[in-house]
Parts: C-alpha cells; sequence; structure tokens
C-alpha cells in the first residue's frame, strides 16, 4: 500500500481513487471474522456509556469512523438515541457516504457525517466538547509517538467525565500496557479493558477526570500510515 495519511487533508483525491479500505470493510459481513468480534465489543461498550449517562443532550465525536458501523448500530436500538448528536469524520469519501445511508436508513438524523482530516483538531470545532469520543481503529496504524501525544490532547476535546473507548492489537510488542498508562497520565481512569480469547484485539474505555482543557483547532495529532492489516489478527 502507498505511504499515505488516512487522516491527511492534502491525500483526498488520492484517497478517493484507492479502494483499500473500502474493501477493508467488507471482512465486517463476516460475523465471526475479528473486526467484528471486535466491533460488538466496542457496540456494547458504546452502549453501556450510553446506558449510565447523563440525562440530557449527549455530544458524541468518532474519529476515523469508516462506515459508523460501531456508532450507528448503537444508537439505532438504543433509548437514549435521541439524546445524541453525533459526529463522524471520516476521509474516504465512499466510506463516508456509506455511513450517511446507514445513519439515514436508521432514522438517524443527529448523526453528521464529515468527509475530512480526523487528524487535526480543527475537523472537531462543532462538536466539541464531547461526552463520548471514538478512536477505534486508529491506535494500530500511527506511532507510538502519535498515540502519546493523541491521548495528551484528548482532553482538548472532551467535556469533563467524558468516556474515550479505544482499540489496539496486542501483538508482540504489546504497547496495550503503555497505552493504559499514558491514558492514567493525562488525566483518565480506566473504565474496562476487554480482549477476547483467540484473538489479539483489545477494546479500552477511559474516563477523563481531571480538567478538560481548552479547545485548539490548530493541532495536530497523528499521522495514519497503516494498512489495517492488525485488526485481522
Amino acid at each position: 500500500m502507498d505511504n499515505w495519511s488516512r487522516g491527511g487533508a492534502n491525500n483526498l483525491s488520492h484517497v478517493d481513487d484507492d479502494q483499500h479500505w473500502v474493501n477493508w470493510h467488507s471482512d465486517y459481513d463476516d460475523p465471526l471474522s475479528y473486526i467484528s468480534r471486535r466491533l460488538r465489543s466496542v457496540q456494547r461498550r458504546l452502549a453501556g456509556t450510553l446506558d449510565v449517562a447523563p440525562g440530557g443532550p449527549i455530544r458524541l465525536i468518532s474519529m476515523c469512523a469508516g462506515q459508523g458501523r460501531d456508532v450507528i448500530g448503537v444508537l439505532e436500538e438504543h433509548q437514549r438515541a435521541l439524546d445524541v448528536r453525533a459526529l463522524l469524520v471520516e476521509l474516504d469519501v465512499q466510506l463516508a457516504e456509506d455511513a450517511r445511508q446507514r445513519a439515514r436508513r436508521a432514522g438517524l438524523r443527529n448523526v453528521e457525517v464529515h468527509v475530512g482530516d480526523a487528524s487535526v483538531t480543527s475537523a472537531y470545532q462543532n462538536a466539541v466538547p464531547a461526552d463520548i469520543l471514538l478512536a477505534c481503529g486508529i491506535f494500530g496504524n500511527i506511532s507510538d509517538a502519535d498515540i502519546h501525544a493523541t491521548i495528551a490532547r484528548l482532553p482538548t476535546l472532551l467535556a469533563r467525565n467524558a468516556t474515550v473507548i479505544w482499540t489496539r492489537h496486542r501483538r508482540d510488542p504489546d504497547l496495550t500496557p503503555r497505552i493504559r498508562e499514558w491514558f492514567h497520565d493525562f488525566g483518565f481512569e480506566e473504565v474496562a479493558f476487554d480482549t477476547e480469547e483467540g484473538a489479539l484485539f483489545s477494546v479500552g474505555s477511559h474516563r477523563l477526570i481531571s480538567e478538560p482543557q481548552t479547545f485548539d483547532p490548530n493541532q495536530k495529532l497523528f499521522t495514519f500510515f497503516g494498512d489495517g492489516a492488525a485488526a485481522n489478527q
């Protein structure tokens, strides 16, 4: 695969011509695939987060949202769906359109799908501070330094007591223990860390317990260089 950043706005035309990520999503059609199993784990955590959310509006952000299967799959059945205003940011035009169609079929008028650069904070300017943020399918496709930098800046996107749900493979060398420490270092407490026997994916959930930080729309979070292969192991 060419070395391009899935999060980079300067690569929009290239992504339109590259079917890699569209084809990659076809594995979700197999309910036994690892990414389908990871998806169900993310959905359980998202549903559980909504179950205990305080009354009133809920702002949700999904970074590199793909077809939005995690968010839309939960909201179409959840009793708090009408309270949620969701922003799904996805660079690939076809995947974003797939997400819009899914939201439309589910009758979710409060789900906005934005084609844009998920790697810069300006993409989220109209959706902060978020009560729930999904960073799924990202940490396995960016550098360790960018994971650290992204976690450090998440409090600028979040409301008080917000929850972050994230994923990462556990292939050697397993970085997930350090990722969990980094969340702690930047003011989060761990809600859950889910794995599954026979698979190398993991799903983390962390709550912001420190004070949120001032939003800065000009921050670069990460450079996306992976091809998603780690999610299938």
